[in-house]
């Protein structure tokens, strides 16, 4: 086996481990081991396009701290669907999905001290990001109602959206509130999920989180709508970190409001990951 694909399969490895742990303790139904084991796929399947387009040979230092990661939101995604038949073990979904979090800053921190920077590392940091947030926001919805949901669709609305509107496909400037809505939204649901609070407060503090996202995305809509026939609309390597190597995207945009902590953007030339944008 090639250097290439030896990450990549290493990571679906530590997915399905990771998922016969589970099974073995807190236990998984059939629903939650193919949703855990999909994402797996998709993401071993998606890392080793990226790298035979960037023409890599390996993953870097930093993309095997975000594999780590993702491999935690595969065991998260795994949990959150088997608790659609019963109840959802919390005392291993919050831990595991605190680790998760806490792992996106260290990922940052590796990039910059290795100077392995790169924009597939970026994208995939970006989609593990954006899928967290979808799962979190699947978990609470039945704790705050359907509407929450919002919070981990707007990401792939945007993608959507891009795809109809051509003007939104521009290069956004960089922006540190994103980062700050980013961390926020996941810090937020975390909480919400954790399910120690009154059901009032965990509804405010949803609600806050989407009030955010919604700004957040709204300010970036109406840049790309302003500038829209002084720049060109092109897709662009992302500038700031959050990739899930989940359900592929189109490349079509560079999405405003759930990048993560790590500054990814290769200093170098370096080909876009696989067939999606960054959020």
């Amino acid at each position: 086996m090639s250097r290439v694909r030896t990450g990549p399969v290493l990571g679906l490895t530590a997915q399905t481990v990771l998922l016969a742990g589970l099974a073995a303790t807190v236990g998984l139904d059939v629903a939650g081991w193919l949703a855990g084991l999909g994402y797996g796929v998709v993401t071993c399947v998606a890392l080793q396009h990226g790298l035979r387009r960037r023409d890599a040979d390996r993953l870097g230092p930093a993309d095997r701290v975000t594999l780590a990661r993702g491999v935690l939101v595969g065991g998260v995604t795994a949990l959150v669907v088997t608790g659609f038949s019963g109840p959802t073990p919390l005392s291993v979904l919050v831990p595991m999905t605190a680790v998760a979090l806490a792992l996106d800053a260290v990922d940052g921190w590796v990039a910059r001290r290795t100077g392995t920077a790169s924009t597939l590392g970026a994208r995939f940091d970006m989609e593990v990001d954006a899928f967290l947030i979808l799962v979190l926001s699947v978990q609470v919805t039945p704790v705050v109602g359907p509407w929450v949901l919002a919070i981990g669709g707007l990401r792939y609305a945007f993608v959507v959206a891009g795809w109809l509107l051509p003007w939104m496909r521009g290069a956004l400037p960089p922006r540190f509130w994103r980062k700050v809505v980013a961390a926020t939204q996941g810090v937020l649901l975390l909480v919400v999920a954790a399910d120690v609070l009154a059901r009032p407060v965990t509804a405010v503090l949803a609600a806050v989180a989407l009030a955010l996202l919604v700004e957040s995305f709204g300010h970036d809509v109406g840049w790309l709508w302003w500038h829209r026939s002084t720049r060109p609309t092109r897709a662009v390597a992302p500038t700031a970190v959050t990739s899930i190597p989940v359900p592929l995207l189109p490349s079509v945009v560079a999405l405003p409001s759930v990048p993560s902590v790590r500054p990814r953007a290769d200093p170098v030339t370096d080909r876009p990951f696989a067939a999606h944008q960054p959020v």
